[in-house]
């Protein structure tokens, strides 16, 4: 999801996608504990993808555009 797309969304969707990608990074974590987890990248993906979130929730908090 690009900053474009995360912009798009109104706070609710936006706390939505948030709270998923935090599960999608505990189940990448737990996969890879119990050696199950083919793809290792996806993990930082997930947490880039949730800094972005994060990020554009507190500009939104500032009010910066």
């Amino acid at each position: 999801m690009k900053a474009d797309e995360i912009r798009a969304l109104n706070d609710e969707e936006l706390f939505k996608k948030l709270e998923e990608a935090y599960e999608e990074l505990f189940n990448l974590r737990f996969r890879a504990a119990t050696r199950q987890l083919v793809n290792h990248r996806e993990i930082p993906k997930v947490r880039r993808r949730i800094s972005r979130m994060k990020t554009i929730l507190r500009e939104r908090e500032l009010d910066i555009r």
